[in-house]
């Protein structure tokens, strides 16, 4: 078996100076996998530039002007506290939202059954109209949107697991009952939400700071996947933040490299289950570089098999 895995150079002039979010992310789980071996057996494609209609399914025209009308010729523009675009940051975005959109383009075409988007800004915190907490685009949102919108499906299950609750995705897709919505994420923390949604399609799991692989095995095993099996989606998307790490210094949760192994392999069998075995994975959090290269690793190690 091969990963299709699609990144490009344009992610990493997205630059917001001394920030965690940094193009180092990019280059240390590429030094990781080519260390690691796994890259041979990925199978490598350049991310597109995202069209407007893309965009436009997740988020509302207004707000794409207003982005647009922000980039900065020089120096930064700050959106939010914590989230700044430099001249090169939407041209990223663009790619990350559009390595959402082929990766859905081949598992649908047949060319490849998993794939990895390692692309930057990332985009779960982005909701329909606002930017927020280092992202610009919600990326999983297109990938959701393109495979219902442009393929025709009628069941996408979306799972996150970041460390931070996925406020901009839940906004987005709350309602949307061709959706189903899965996530776990610390609490009380940053964006503090997720703990009193009433949506239907919505499964939110929160964790207390200090919580480990146990707690988060056991509220997938008790929360998602029932749900999970009972919406039988067509396509597995993955929001994969991996700053739940207990070397990352950016939360308080305590999991391990094999916790996002463990994962991805539940996560593998239910797309093999309904799916076709179809499932794509796109990068969110992950801050501590060296934690967060051998969790990427980890992950597609397990979507390898």
């Amino acid at each position: 078996m091969t990963i299709g895995y699609i990144t490009h150079t344009d992610c990493l002039r997205h630059d917001m100076g001394l920030h965690p979010e940094c193009p180092a992310r990019l280059t240390a789980i590429n030094d990781r996998l080519i260390a690691s071996g796994v890259d041979m057996a990925l199978v490598h494609y350049d991310a597109p530039l995202a069209e407007r209609a893309w965009l436009e399914r997740v988020h509302d025209p207004a707000y794409l002007d207003d982005l647009d009308a922000r980039s900065p010729q020089g120096g930064l523009a700050w959106v939010d506290g914590d989230t700044a675009m430099n001249p090169d940051s939407l041209t990223a975005a663009r790619r990350a939202a559009g390595a959402a959109a082929l990766a859905v383009d081949l598992v649908l075409s047949g060319k490849e059954t998993r794939v990895f988007c390692a692309v930057r800004p990332p985009g779960h915190h982005a909701e329909r109209n606002r930017a927020m907490g280092f992202c610009f685009y919600n990326n999983v949102a297109v990938a959701a949107l393109h495979a219902l919108e442009a393929h025709g499906l009628s069941r996408v299950a979306i799972v996150d697991f970041d460390v931070h609750h996925g406020n901009g995705t839940e906004h987005i897709v709350a309602g949307d009952q061709r959706l189903l919505f899965c996530s776990t994420f610390q609490h009380p923390f940053y964006p503090h939400s997720g703990y009193n949604s009433i949506d239907s399609n919505v499964v939110n799991a929160p964790l207390p700071a200090g919580a480990d692989g146990a707690a988060f095995a056991a509220a997938v095993e008790a929360n998602w996947l029932p749900r999970l099996r009972a919406f039988a989606p067509e396509l597995v998307l993955v929001s994969a933040g991996f700053d739940a790490h207990q070397a990352d210094a950016m939360a308080g949760l305590n999991f391990v490299d094999s916790d996002y192994a463990w994962v991805t392999g539940e996560l593998c069998a239910l797309a093999a289950e309904s799916a076709e075995g179809r499932i794509i994975s796109l990068l969110e959090g992950g801050y501590d570089l060296h934690a967060l290269a051998r969790s990427v690793e980890a992950h597609l190690k397990a979507m390898l098999g």
